[in-house]
Parts: C-alpha cells; structure tokens; sequence
C-alpha cells in the first residue's frame, strides 16, 4: 500500500536524532526511514536534533522548526524523540511533562499527528533512576492523548548489546547495533500503523 500525497515528518529530538555514533551515519532515523520509503515513496524526513536539550528548549522550537518543513498540500506528522536533558538543567519531572504536553496538544491543534519516543537508558545507574521517571510520566502524557509512545528505557535498560555499546563510547552514545536496536523498537511499536500503511517488506 503506497500513498501519492506527500508525507512529511520531523523528528524533534538530540544527539541520536543525528545519529551521532553511528559509523554509517544512519542513526535510527535513517534506518526507519529506509524501512519506510518502500511503502510511502513520497515520505520526507527531517532530523531537527539538538545536542543537550530539555524538555523546555524542545518545546521552544519544535512546531516552529517543524512547520518551516511542512507543506500545505500534504500529510505533515511530528515526531518527538525525548531524551533526558532535563536531568542536566535541573528541570523537574512535572515541568518536563507539562512542556511534552504542550507541544503535543500545539500538535493537535494544528491537525499535526504526533508520535512519541521515549528516552532510553544511559549508564549510569543514577541518571537511570531518573530517566525511568521522565519515561513513565512522558508515558502517561502520550497515552491520555491516544498518541503512540515507544517505550525505549524498560527494554533497552538491561539489554546487554546497548549496555556494551554505550560504556564502550567515549561519549556514552550507541553505535550500528544499538542505533539498530532502536530502529527495531520504534518499527514494531506502531509505527505503521501511525502511518496508515503496511510494512511490505514483512517482518524482520
């Protein structure tokens, strides 16, 4: 199934937004990206990635950044990759849930669909500890508006590929398998059916 009207997203987030890590340069985004094209031909991506950002710098820029991509005559959906900049601003669990929030209903507003990914986790138990609050709370945010959340942080928290790829980086950053580990998750968590199309090349 393929659609001729254009569809365009942006993808608001930080550093593995860009991709940074990755010895291929593709990062998750141009890995679902691949994976997507074959069933949207006409689908436009925009990484907009900024490096170290809370919650309410994200808020500060995403429908602004996002609408200069946008167009008139096509499908325009947000995506918002979270990450845990807020534990370096000092910026509290409730105010970085109220900032998501605010960008989500900005969103809904303008008849812009929206998609959510988590925060995943990091190596230090302590920032953890944190980024596992941050993730329950952005959860709760996107379930009481119907929009899809990816959950990175429960499954990647343990899992030994990620763990190896991000204490290896000298600046804690996942490479190819990690990046691929988060395609995976985002594919296979509603990203399809987000789209409204089916994944033709079938499972992996």
């Amino acid at each position: 199934m393929s659609s001729e009207r254009p569809t365009t997203i942006s993808v608001v987030g930080g550093p593995l937004v860009a991709g940074h890590g990755d010895g291929r340069g593709l990062g998750w985004v141009g890995r679902v990206t691949a994976r997507t094209l074959p069933s949207l031909p006409h689908l436009r991506v925009y990484p907009l990635a900024v490096p170290d950002e809370d919650s309410a710098g994200l808020h500060a820029r995403a429908m602004g950044e996002s609408a200069l991509r946008f167009t008139s005559e096509g499908d325009n959906r947000l995506v918002l990759a979270l990450g845990s900049g807020d534990l370096d601003t000092g910026r509290s669990v409730a105010r970085a849930r109220l900032d998501v929030a605010n960008v989500l209903d900005e969103a809904l507003a303008r008849k812009v669909s929206a998609f959510v990914v988590g925060p995943p986790p990091e190596h230090s138990a302590e920032r953890n500890r944190g980024i596992a609050e941050l993730n329950t709370s952005f959860t709760d945010v996107a379930k009481r508006r119907g929009i899809a959340y990816v959950d990175t942080f429960t499954p990647l928290l343990g899992h030994p590929v990620w763990q190896r790829e991000i204490a290896s980086s000298r600046d804690h950053l996942p490479a190819q398998e990690g990046y691929g580990l988060l395609a995976w998750l985002v594919l296979h968590r509603g990203w399809f059916d987000w789209l409204g199309v089916e994944d033709v090349l079938g499972d992996d």
